[in-house]
Order: structure tokens, then C-alpha cells, then sequence
């Protein structure tokens, strides 16, 4: 079942105007009140649970419990972190927004449907829901303060912050909930989605460690195997993510486990192995549109473009994501169907339109579409506006170098460039921007050496790019035979021919002196067994590049 085809029942009407994340800055520190009033409530939660223990029957003890509701099903996802299937999301939200209308002062409820709105409007891609979702936040903070306890209207307002791609306003609030609760885990999930965002790598995997201690289970493995992704360690995520596929105890939790192990094996280059898994997730749960978006990108990189359109228009249609229809874009434009590239490009702009009106930062993907299909220095204004408010991923670091590079600045291009090489994110997008701009600036070996890893990590990385690179590799040609000329020992003159004695023969320099590149020379890459042409600065399909 698709987010479309759910019935979510109209919100109730707020008194409170659409405010941004950014906007309600962070709570003054805790008094002791709070503590005392958080004290005793946990005192008299604890007498009402163990009097209605004591309450029940023996006969209660011998019954079969009762077989869980949608509601309650959803409930207990977001107890355990995990996510709800869009069904019982949908009757969560009904139910809260019934509570809600004769219970108007219920602040915990308010929080639930806020953050349920949050969750619908990222998985129907639908971001008025995050009007909706910020108005009910805002009416829990009203009628219970989170100084006063209310902490899970301020995790839900850092769920927002990070659905709206306001990384920074996300660490913010989540970073006041850890202050006050350190071992509240809520804040984790949110802290991880935060710093990774940001790009600030480390604090990602010091919040995982804790949300692992706090919380173990499928949602911890979770976070865990994209932290090891960005840190390079690929072996690591690869098994922690299984693990968690091995682990997933509801079809929608092992359906996003599955598609996690799609999405290594597609970074890996194993466009089989990555088809396999997301058809696995799409068997377990049919609503996985995220999942059928991966699959639609391993038919591509099978050559089965006619079955990838299918999936493409089903994804476009039911998840309109930006990013999802400049891939379908991308796509025809590498079949030569222009008319409905300009078709999907032209869409793609009215739903960046519509991202900004609803407070959504879509600024990456914007970026990534202007480099290569629109205006580059428009894409640099988009990028350096990111870099400098803080968000420094790897993703938003390989899309400056290249609008850079695209806009004529490729000198300045470098150091972004290489900055995403170097965080170790395995992504063939990556390599080949620093070896096209590498190129450009006359660094033939390190390009080289770029080009063939883009290639070798995956050599379809994308319909556009992919055949781009192996031109750009064969325009630079086979390395000198004996590497580059700087690396040869200095011609020697011929020695005078022998008078009387023969004198000994000049020292020929050491194998070591050979093989030992000058200071300032590269070391020479191997060659490569791709060939292809290659031109200047050829564009690439943005696509190739993962959001962050």
C-alpha cells in the first residue's frame, strides 16, 4: 500500500502561525523544580502500574493477550525506534487527532501527532505535512513547556529540523534534550541524523556508541551500519547491516534493513546482488517506495533501461522526491529522449519551488541539477550558502567542487574535491569529479589514478557520468612507459674510451633510487583496462551522488 493511496483525516485547525525549527531557539538550563516535578511523576506513573497489576484477576493471567491494533502497533514502533507501516501510521494519526479535539491540553498526545505528521510527510514525500506536523509540536510546547518535562516536543521539533534538511537547528534541539537527559535514547537517532548532515563525522559515531548502549536492537544496528558507511569502513557496515536484516522482527523494519543492504552492494558495484536485495524488501513490504527507487538504479546499471523507467514513473508518481525525478531526468536524457528529460526537469523545478514554500532545504539536489543542467554559478551560490551555515558532508562538499569546476573555478574546486574523496564514503560520483578536475588542471597521474577507482568502484555509477568516465580515461591515454619523466635517473654522458688500464665501470644507480619518486612527482598509477575518449570537462548525472 502507497503513502497516496492512505486516507490521513484533515488536522485540526492550530492557533498557533507556522514558525521555522530555526526559529524557537533552545530552553533556558533546568531548575530544580523540574527535576522535583519530573521525580514525582515518575513516582506516582510507578504506584499506578503497580496497583493495576495487583487489580487484575487471576483469570486475566490465564487469558490470551489480546492481539495488538494498528494504533497500538504504531505505539510500540516508536517505543522501540523503529518505523511504523504506513497503515498503522495512518490510524495512529487519526486516533491522536479524535484525542486531541476534547482533549486540547494533552501534551504528550500532541507531541505523538506531531511527530506522526513528521513521519508521513517524509515517506508520502508530501511536505505540507510538515506545517501540520510543526502546529501540533508548537500546541505540546503550549500546554506543557519542555523545561517542564515535555522533551518529546523538542525531539519532534529536531525530527522536523532533519526531515527539513536544518541540520544544524536538529543538533541544536537534540543536543538540549541529551544536556537534560543523557540517557534519554530518543536523542540519539536524531543527534546521528544531525551531525551526519553536517558532516561531522565523529560526533555521529560518539552518538551512535551511546544510542547502542541505551537501546540495542534492530534501529541501533541501523544507525550504526550508515555511521561505519561514512567513515569508510565497508566491511563493518556491510555486517552490521545484515546483522539487522538477520534481526528486523516487522516487515517495515526489515524492509528498510534490506534496502540498506541494497544500497552497500549498489556502492559496491554488484548491480545483481543490489537487485536481489531491494526485490527481497519490496516482497516483504510492497509500500517500500525507497526501495523500488534503489531497484529502478541497479536496472539501469543492468541495461534494462525499459523495465527502470517503469519503476522510475511508479517512484515519481507515489514519492515525488526532487531527487528521484532528476535521476528519472537523467535517465532519459541517456536514452536520448530529450523531450521528456526537459519534461521532468521542468517538474523538478516546481517541486524545488515547492520545497522552499513548505521550509524544506532541497539546495543539494537544486545544486546538483543546476552544475550540470542549468546555471553552475547558481549551484556555487547554493553550495557555498551551505557550506558556510555549517553543513559540511561529504555530499555537500563533492557538489561545491563540482559547480566549481562546472563554473570555471576548478583551482578552487580542489580542496572540496578531495575533502570528499578523503572522508572515505565509497562513491564512484566522488572520484570521478577529482580526476575530471584533476584533468583539467593538467594533473595527469592522480587523474588517472581517480578515474580508474570511479570505474572500478562501480562502472555504471551512472547513465550520464559513467560513459563520460571512461572517455575522460582513455583522452588521458596510457601512462609513459617507466612513469612519469621527473622519476627517471638523469641521463648519464658516455664515458672516453680506455687508454691504458680500464677504469671502473660509473655506479648505476640503486634499484631503490629507481623506484623512489622525486619530492614534488606522483606517483604513476597503474594502467588501466578501460578505455574511452574523453574531453575537457565533461558534465556528469547528479545522480550519482547519494543526499546528505
Amino acid at each position: 500500500m502507497d503513502a497516496k493511496s492512505q486516507q490521513i483525516p484533515e488536522p485540526l485547525p492550530s492557533t498557533l502561525p507556522p514558525q521555522g525549527a530555526t526559529a524557537v531557539p533552545p530552553p533556558p538550563a533546568p531548575m530544580r523544580t523540574t527535576l522535583r516535578r519530573a521525580a514525582f511523576g515518575a513516582v506516582a506513573g510507578a504506584v499506578l502500574v503497580a496497583g493495576a497489576v495487583i487489580a487484575v484477576p487471576d483469570e486475566a493471567e490465564k487469558a490470551a493477550p489480546p492481539v495488538a491494533g494498528p494504533v497500538a502497533r504504531a505505539e510500540a514502533a516508536a517505543a522501540a525506534g523503529s518505523p511504523a507501516s504506513l497503515s498503522d501510521l495512518t490510524a495512529l494519526i487519526g486516533d491522536r487527532q479524535k484525542w486531541v479535539e476534547t482533549h486540547p491540553a494533552d501534551a504528550p498526545s500532541w507531541a505523538v501527532l506531531g511527530t506522526a505528521y513528521v513521519e508521513w510527510g517524509r515517506r508520502s514525500a508530501d511536505a505540507s505535512y510538515y506545517t501540520r506536523a510543526e502546529q501540533a509540536l508548537q500546541r505540546s510546547l503550549a500546554a506543557q513547556p519542555g523545561e517542564r518535562g515535555n522533551t518529546g516536543a523538542w525531539v519532534g521539533l529536531a525530527t522536523l529540523a532533519n526531515a527539513r534538511n536544518d541540520f544544524l537547528a536538529a543538533k541544536r534541539w537534540g543536543e538540549t534534550v541529551r544536556a537534560r537527559q543523557p540517557k534519554n535514547w530518543t536523542a540519539y537517532p536524531v543527534l546521528i541524523d544531525a551531525y551526519e548532515g553536517l558532516g561531522e563525522y565523529a560526533s555521529a559515531a560518539k552518538a551512535a556508541e551511546k544510542f547502542a548502549s541505551l537501546r540495542k536492537g534492530v534501529p541501533a544496528l541501523a544507525r550504526t551500519s550508515e555511521v561505519y558507511r561514512n567513515q569508510g569502513w565497508r566491511e563493518d557496515a556491510l555486517a552490521t547491516a545484515q546483522e539487522a536484516a538477520d534481526r528486523a522482527a516487522t516487515p517495515t523494519e526489515k524492509a528498510e534493513a534490506l534496502n540498506r543492504l541494497g544500497m552497500l552492494a549498489a556502492e559496491r558495484g554488484e548491480p545483481e546482488e543490489a537487485l536481489a536485495q531491494y526485490d527481497a524488501a519490496l516482497r516483504t513490504d510492497r509500500s517500500s517506495l525507497t526501495s523500488l527507487a534503489g531497484r529502478a538504479r541497479a536496472l539501469v546499471a543492468l541495461d534494462r533501461a525499459d523495465e527502470a523507467l517503469v519503476d522510475y514513473r511508479t517512484v515519481t508518481t507515489k514519492l515525488p522526491r526532487p531527487a528521484y525525478v532528476l535521476e528519472l531526468g537523467e535517465l532519459y536524457e541517456s536514452l536520448d529522449l530529450d523531450g521528456d528529460a526537459r519534461t521532468q526537469y521542468t517538474r523538478l523545478r516546481g517541486l524545488l519551488t515547492q520545497a522552499r514554500t513548505s521550509g524544506v532545504d532541497e539546495s543539494l539536489t537544486e545544486a546538483r541539477f543546476e552544475a550540470d543542467h542549468g546555471d553552475p554559478e547558481a549551484a556555487v551560490d547554493l553550495m557555498r550558502t551551505a557550506w558556510e551555515g555549517q553543513r559540511r558532508s561529504a555530499a555537500v562538499a563533492d557538489t561545491l567542487a563540482w559547480s566549481l569546476h562546472r563554473a570555471g573555478h576548478s583551482e578552487e574546486a580542489m580542496q572540496y574535491a578531495e575533502r570528499a574523496v578523503e572522508t572515505g564514503v565509497r562513491n564512484a560520483s566522488y572520484s570521478y569529479h577529482l580526476g575530471v578536475i584533476e584533468s583539467s588542471l593538467g594533473q595527469d597521474g592522480p587523474a588517472r589514478g581517480h578515474l580508474q577507482d570511479a570505474l572500478r568502484t562501480d562502472p555504471r555509477f551512472s547513465p550520464l557520468a559513467a560513459p563520460l568516465a571512461r572517455e575522460a580515461l582513455d583522452a588521458l591515454g596510457e601512462p609513459a612507459e617507466g612513469g612519469p619523466a621527473q622519476i627517471l635517473p638523469p641521463s648519464q654522458d658516455p664515458a672516453p674510451e680506455p687508454t691504458a688500464a680500464p677504469s671502473a665501470p660509473a655506479p648505476s644507480p640503486s634499484p631503490e633510487a629507481e623506484d623512489e619518486p622525486a619530492a614534488d612527482a606522483s606517483p604513476a598509477p597503474k594502467p588501466s583496462r578501460s578505455a574511452s575518449p574523453s574531453a575537457g570537462a565533461p558534465r556528469t548525472g547528479a545522480s550519482a551522488s547519494p543526499q546528505g
